[in-house]
């Protein structure tokens, strides 16, 4: 069984929780996770910047944010935090709706909680693939910023 909660925080950014809700889904049952409780919160660049601050040491505000807070075999307990205004600034970059910047980063962050990491560039690429791969259940091809 999953709990999922979505909150949205973030002051005028509107959003559709169904696709980031089936997204999370995906991701556990690929992961054969029996139970899971995952929150997702939707902020503003502000807030994730305190949060990046206040717990990773990291003075400026980023796109996702993930947090595994229990993990033992076959549950999982973690949050999400995602920056509608990074993925605002970034998709209007790429010519790409917000809504699929706004996934990539659930995706991301949820791909980080069932332990996908990019760290080094073979973990990197291995979580470009596994983004692609979900993205892809939704019609959508994902554009990247280059580094």
């Amino acid at each position: 069984m999953y709990q999922i909660d979505i909150t949205h925080e973030h002051p005028t950014a509107q959003f559709d929780e169904a696709p980031l809700r089936r997204a999370v889904e995906f991701i556990l049952k690929e992961a054969r996770l029996t139970e899971a409780t995952i929150s997702v919160a939707i902020v503003d660049d502000p807030q994730i910047h305190e949060i990046n601050r206040k717990f990773l040491q990291h003075d400026y505000p980023t796109d996702v944010i993930s947090f595994v807070l229990e993990s033992d075999e076959g549950r999982l307990e973690g949050e999400v935090i995602v920056s509608a205004d990074t993925a605002a600034t970034v998709a209007a970059r790429l010519a790409w709706p917000v809504e699929h910047e706004l996934l990539l980063y659930v995706v991301h962050g949820v791909l980080h909680l069932v332990g996908y990491d990019d760290l080094d560039p073979d973990s990197l690429r291995e979580m470009r693939t596994r983004e692609r791969e979900v993205l892809a259940e939704f019609g959508i091809e994902v554009r990247y910023e280059q580094a």
